[in-house]
C-alpha cells in the first residue's frame, strides 16, 4: 500500500503517453514540477523560459533522464510577436500540442521588480500574467479544436490564486487579486468557448514554497503555515500533481474549473 506521501503511485503508468505538452514558465518553480510529473505521466514536454536558459536546460536534462523527449523554447510572453512566434514554434516541434499549462507569470516580489512602484508592478504582471495567458490560450485554443476532433482530448490548465476569491489586505494582495481574479474568470468563459473538444481548467495555489517563500520573514512563515488546515507550506509538487491529474484522461468531465491547491484555507485574524 503507497504510503500519505506517495502521492505519485496512485496514478495510472504513462497515462500520457504519446501526448506533447507545452509547460511556460518551466525553468524553475512550480512550472519547473509541472514539467517534470507531466513527463513522468509519459508525455514529451516543450520546457520554456524567458531568459533563464541555466534553469531551463536543467529542466530539459531531467526530463530526459526521466525516459522522455524534450525540447527548450525560449520567449518572453510579454512580446506579442515573440508569443505568436514561440507558439508556432511550439506546435511545430511535434506537429501539435495536447497540453498547455499557462504557468508563466512574472516575478514582483524578488529581484530588482520587488523595488518598482505599485503601478509599475500592476502593469509588468497585466502584460506577462494576464495578457500573455489570454493571447497564449486562444491562439492555441483555435488550433487544438481543429487539430482535435474527440472531445475532451486536449487541454489547456491557467493558474491563478486561491485568496483572489475572497481577497487579502495590502499592495500584493490587491495586485495580484485583480490579476488572478482575470485569469480565473477568463478560464470559466473560455472553457465554454471551446467546449466540447477542449477542456479548460485553473489551478489556485496558495501558500506555495517557491523562492519568496524561501526567503519570506517568520510573520510569513508563521502565517502561511496557520492559513492551511493541512498546518504546512505547500510544495510546486503538490500543485504538479494537480496538474497532472487534470491533464489526464482520468479528469476527462472536469472543464471550467478552478481547483484550489492550497491545503484547505482557513481565514485568520491578520490584524
Amino acid at each position: 500500500m503507497p504510503g500519505p506521501n506517495d502521492i505519485t503511485t496512485t496514478f495510472a503508468t504513462n497515462e500520457l503517453c504519446g501526448k506533447i505538452a507545452v509547460v511556460t514558465g518551466s525553468s524553475s518553480g512550480i512550472g519547473r514540477a509541472i514539467a517534470l510529473e507531466l513527463a513522468r505521466a509519459g508525455a514529451d514536454i516543450v520546457v520554456h523560459g524567458r531568459s533563464n536558459r541555466v534553469g531551463a536546460e536543467s529542466t530539459k536534462r531531467e526530463i530526459e533522464a526521466i525516459g522522455r523527449d524534450a525540447t527548450l523554447l525560449l520567449a518572453d510572453l510579454g512580446d506579442a510577436t515573440a508569443l505568436e512566434s514561440f507558439v508556432e514554434r511550439a506546435w511545430q516541434w511535434r506537429g501539435g500540442v495536447d497540453i498547455w499549462i499557462n504557468n508563466a507569470g512574472a516575478d514582483v516580489l524578488t529581484g530588482e521588480n520587488a523595488n518598482l512602484s505599485f503601478g509599475e508592478k500592476l502593469a509588468i504582471l497585466w502584460q506577462v500574467d494576464v495578457l500573455a495567458t489570454i493571447r497564449l490560450s486562444r491562439l492555441v485554443g483555435e488550433r487544438m479544436k481543429q487539430r482535435h476532433r474527440k472531445e475532451q482530448e486536449a487541454v489547456i490548465v491557467n493558474v491563478g490564486w486561491d485568496q483572489a476569491e475572497h481577497g487579502m489586505a495590502g499592495d500584493s494582495g490587491e495586485m495580484f487579486a485583480a490579476i488572478k481574479g482575470a485569469v480565473m474568470s477568463f478560464s470559466k468563459s473560455l472553457a465554454h468557448s471551446l467546449a466540447p473538444r477542449v477542456r479548460v481548467n485553473c489551478l489556485a495555489p496558495g501558500w506555495i514554497k517557491t523562492s519568496w517563500g524561501d526567503d519570506a520573514s517568520a510573520y510569513w512563515q508563521e502565517r502561511a503555515r496557520r492559513e492551511s488546515l493541512l498546518d504546512r507550506w505547500g510544495t510546486p509538487e503538490d500543485v504538479a500533481r494537480v496538474a497532472r491529474f487534470l491533464a489526464s484522461p482520468a479528469a476527462g468531465f472536469i472543464t471550467g474549473q478552478i481547483i484550489p491547491v492550497n491545503g484547505g484555507f482557513r481565514r485568520i485574524a491578520t490584524e
